[in-house]
């Protein structure tokens, strides 16, 4: 597998804490697919905690531990969640608008969500709990109203 079949993390949320990159299949399961790279925090041979938000994988979210296998010439790619950690993910896009994202990035961030950036238009969000999650939901569909941005949920609980 080629690096440009890879989406990478360049600023992870928790990097501090993570001490391996493991992956994530984005097409869904078989191998030869495009793949979310991923930082983690080592468990054990098979396990890790997710240590960035992830931008394209559906039904994972920081924090949770995940449990690895080999799929095709990749060692550690993701199976299965063994632990949720109760966090909450959503994708923004901007588009190609500047205006008033900075506003939208400190409201954002003002009601408790953790930023990380894929590009320069998309952002994955992290809310730590159901509270803060409805929050972000709520103020993120007024902007998406507005037509400020576009969302969608990657992992709801």
């Amino acid at each position: 597998m080629t690096d440009s079949e890879f989406t990478v993390h360049l600023d992870p949320v928790w990097r501090e804490r993570s001490d391996f990159i493991i992956a994530a299949e984005i097409d869904g399961e078989g191998s030869g697919k495009t793949m979310e790279q991923l930082w983690a925090r080592k468990i054990d041979d098979s396990h890790f905690e997710l240590c960035c938000i992830p931008f394209f994988t559906y039904h994972l979210a920081l924090g949770d531990v995940v449990r690895t296998e080999l799929r095709g010439d990749r060692r550690y790619t993701i199976a299965e969640v063994t632990q949720p950690s109760g966090r909450f993910v959503f994708r923004v896009w901007f588009g190609r608008g500047e205006e008033p994202r900075s506003d939208v990035l400190k409201r954002l961030e003002a009601l408790g969500g953790l930023l990380e950036w894929s590009s320069n238009n998309l952002v994955a969000v992290d809310a730590s709990d159901a509270s803060v999650a409805q929050l972000i939901a709520d103020f993120l569909t007024r902007c998406a109203a507005s037509d400020q941005l576009i969302y969608e949920p990657g992992k709801i609980a």
